[in-house]
This record gives structure tokens, sequence and C-alpha cells, in this order.
């Protein structure tokens, strides 16, 4: 008897299949077949990216605020003052 090895599909992958499905332009049931995988993993995949497309963009754009934790000048004048003390 010969042993299936489950196939492991990357983040790129599963995306690929996914945005194939919102297409329309083949079925699910094509896309499955053609991939070697399962409907329902193609619909699984579908609804996951449908749900999580919005956090894609919602990020703020520009540079992002310098932390005043880790600032280099600073943090000198901090270890300045405690000598001094």
């Amino acid at each position: 008897m010969s042993e299936n090895k489950r196939k492991i599909f990357s983040g790129a992958q599963k995306a690929k299949l996914a945005v194939e499905a919102i297409k329309g332009e083949k079925t699910i049931n094509q896309i499955a077949q053609e991939f070697g995988v399962h409907p329902t993993q193609v619909s699984q995949w579908k609804k996951e990216l449908l749900e999580n497309a919005g956090s894609l963009f919602e990020g703020k754009r520009g540079p992002k605020p310098a932390s005043t934790q880790n600032d280099p000048d600073r943090l000198y004048a901090k270890i300045g003052q405690l000598k001094l003390s």
C-alpha cells in the first residue's frame, strides 16, 4: 500500500488559487483538479482571502515615527546626567 504525502502549499500558492477562484473564469472544481487540491480547500482559501483582504491596506503611508526610546542622543544625555548625580 502506498502512502500519499500531503502537499504543502506556500502562502503565495494559496493566494494564487484563491484569486483564480475569485475571478470566476473557472469553476472551483476545475481549479481544484488542475492543482490537485480538494474543492473544499479552494473554497476555504477563497473565503479567507475575501475576509482578510481589507487588512492588507490598513497600514499608514509614509515612514514610521522615530521612537523616542531608542534615540541615541537622548540616551547619552541621560547617561551623562546619571554620572553627574
